[in-house]
């Protein structure tokens, strides 16, 4: 990736010639864009400027359109002088500051500090430079604890008294700004973002971090690409498992093959499918707002993709049910040559299927699980297909959920000239296979594959042992959890009493773009007296998408968002707030309950594939996960008059975190 358009001194660009800056600006963009009237006057006015400020400035290094490592993102010109690194945003004509341009710098400084390799350890100022502004009345804002400094918004006059100021003010170490411009990206996007970049041409390998070993999503990438090609040349038909822990890259995974199908414009369909309805609706509408808005625009860093821009997002991401619905009819044939099931444990069992068909849709005789269904519909294609099945472990959230078992045994019977890949986690003792499935896989199936199984979360780039530790949490030692207790310096982990601390701790943490939101289990019925309705309507592209000024975003801290409506997204910050429907026993064990009526009700393993009580763990395991940076879990203090909301049972609660090394949360 070329790190900016053009870069030099302060001397040296003084001295240069604003044709010849110029005409390389021209050329770093012309490789994918044309250059419009609008970015040529803002170039002007921004070599101008920048000139003089080198000149001022002679040892200072200036670099014009730098990449941003994300997806394709520019800021419009980096100072490093003094060891301080401050990025620059202009908006030319411009007279004041808006919201979305301050939370626009802010988030390049944040991506630098977090995601930019040598900017870990350095002290980064935002400036958001409106050429028309009047005159403003300089503070110095603040330093937050990882020397990222609040934005600094100045008009074109005070930007050379500003720097100086912050030079006057600051003991930084100076450094090498080639070495530093130098240092390799590790981006972590979140789902969302992602799912915007891949769509617009972008590569998996560009917008995650590079790790080491077989987890590497570039790894599990390139070995299902393997597949697709192998069947596509032998005419055959194949299904790839991938596993992987909460977080670790399976859903971007999945999209970036169906991308990665589409763009290559071969003729073939690929689609992307999720039972999970509101990741579906969010996605879409996330491509919806970002087509929208890039519509007509240069985005230095994209690439030319239109065949993707002419396909409907709906196509592209689908809803699972939908997708089968549609091909009821057993003469109806796919248009999909590749299809990736994300979330295929929550793929519904025989019985729930089939009551779902008889009542719903007015089939009495149908009985098949929706993976023995599923699997019959790609069968129909007469030349080739792959079936990507991405299964998160110790996720099912839901009842008739079926698990990886249904979809392994489907491939049994009819479907026995199916090729089976799956990593060797799914053959080991923690695969959740049992052992005559095993001895069938092991017979049938193809040699083991590593690559397929992701055992690293990115979701939390700040410390990747979280869902180790949330494991060992709802686990019986707390030792155990103890030991796995990410770095508060890191990826903070909090516990309060006081919800409205927690709502002015996230509030304090959230910076930018980044997202906070309150979580709840969906049967986490007695918050309610703490304000927190798990039953009120939501509203998730809404929730997930809007800004932080509308009541509806999850940044408002208003809206509780359930699992459902979570489970494979994310947010930056999350507030767990914690009910009685897992609690601690009498032995200290977890023990889960069900709130019906005016009550709490034992929950007893049914005849489930698992248990009722199992669900509900694994509803605060999705909650619990959610965070990319920290969380904080408040456990209310009850009310001794109130039967359903015993004191004692929430302090127990609160006592087990504090027991896996949870501190309380402080505000100073």
């Amino acid at each position: 990736m070329r790190r900016a358009y053009f870069q030099a001194s302060g001397a040296a660009l003084a001295a240069a010639d604003i044709n010849a800056v110029f005409g390389e600006l021209a050329d770093g963009l012309s490789a994918t864009f044309a250059l419009e009237p609008a970015q040529r006057g803002a170039w002007q006015f921004e070599i101008a400027h920048l000139q003089a400020i080198g000149a001022a400035l002679p040892d200072a290094h200036i670099f014009i359109e730098f990449a941003i490592p994300r997806m394709g993102r520019r800021a419009d010109a980096i100072i490093v002088v003094g060891g301080l690194i401050f990025v620059l945003e202009y908006k030319v004509g411009e007279t004041g500051f808006p919201r979305h341009a301050v939370e626009q710098v802010h988030g390049y400084a944040l991506d630098l500090k977090n995601f930019h390799v040598t900017s870990h350890d350095k002290t980064i100022v935002p400036l958001l430079i409106a050429t028309k502004a009047p005159p403003q009345q300089l503070g110095f804002g603040f330093w937050a604890a990882d020397r990222v400094h609040t934005p600094i918004c100045v008009g074109a006059d005070e930007v050379l008294p500003t720097i100086r100021r912050m030079l006057a003010a600051g003991d930084a170490v100076p450094f090498d700004a080639l070495d530093w411009a130098a240092g390799g990206y590790r981006p972590t996007p979140s789902i969302i973002e992602a799912a915007e970049a891949l769509y617009r041409g972008h590569d998996v390998a560009e917008i995650s971090r590079s790790e080491a070993g077989a987890e590497n999503l570039t790894l599990t990438a390139t070995a299902i690409e393997a597949v697709v090609e192998a069947m596509r040349a032998s005419g055959g038909k194949a299904i790839c498992f991938v596993t992987g822990v909460p977080g670790a890259g399976k859903t971007l995974a999945g999209l970036n093959i169906a991308c990665g199908r589409m763009a290559r414009d071969i003729g073939e369909d690929a689609t992307y499918l999720s039972g999970n309805g509101p990741l579906v609706d969010v996605l879409r509408e996330a491509l919806r707002r970002d087509h929208q808005h890039r519509k007509g625009r240069a985005n230095p860093g994209d690439s030319d993709a239109k065949h993707l821009a002419a396909r409907s997002p709906d196509k592209f991401v689908q809803n699972v049910h939908h997708f089968r619905d549609e091909y009821l009819a057993p003469d109806q044939i796919p248009s999909e040559h590749v299809v990736v099931f994300d979330e295929a444990q929550r793929a519904w069992d025989r019985t729930a299927t089939a009551r779902f068909m008889q009542t719903k849709r007015g089939l009495p005789d149908f009985d098949q699980s929706e993976p023995a269904f599923l699997l019959s519909v790609m069968d129909r294609r007469p030349d080739w297909c792959v079936v990507v099945c991405l299964i998160g472990e110790g996720q099912e959230i839901n009842r008739g959920e079926a698990g990886i078992g249904e979809w392994l045994r489907a491939l049994q019977g009819d479907l026995r000239h199916w090729q089976i890949f799956l990593p060797p986690h799914l053959l080991g003792p923690a695969g959740g296979v049992d052992g005559a499935m095993r001895w069938h896989l092991e017979q049938r199936a193809q040699p083991p594959v590593p690559a397929l199984h992701l055992a690293v979360s990115i979701r939390s780039f700040r410390a990747e042992t979280v869902s180790a530790y949330v494991g060992a949490l709802l686990g019986p030692e707390a030792a155990a959890a103890r030991a796995v207790l990410p770095d508060a310096g890191q990826f903070p982990i909090l516990r309060t009493r006081d919800l409205g601390a927690a709502r002015r701790w996230l509030r304090g943490q959230r910076r930018a773009t980044e997202r906070a939101g309150l979580l709840a289990s969906s049967n986490a019925l007695r918050l309610k007296p703490e304000g927190i309705f798990v039953k009120n309507e939501l509203d998730v592209c809404n929730w997930f998408l809007n800004e932080t000024a509308d009541v509806r975003s999850s940044n408002a801290l208003e809206d509780a968002a359930t699992e459902f409506a979570v489970q494979g997204l994310e947010l930056d910050w999350t507030c767990v707030a914690w009910d009685l429907n897992l609690r601690r026993d009498d032995a200290d064990a977890w023990q889960a309950r069900d709130f019906r009526g005016t009550k709490w009700q034992m929950i007893r393993a049914g005849d489930d594939a698992i248990g009722r009580a199992e669900y509900v763990r694994n509803a605060y395991r999705v909650l619990l996960t959610r965070a990319r940076q920290g969380m904080v879990i408040f456990v209310p203090r009850g009310d001794a008059a109130d039967a359903t909301r015993p004191p004692a049972d929430y302090d127990a609660v609160d006592r087990w975190l504090a027991d896996c090394g949870i501190p309380e949360l402080r505000l100073g």
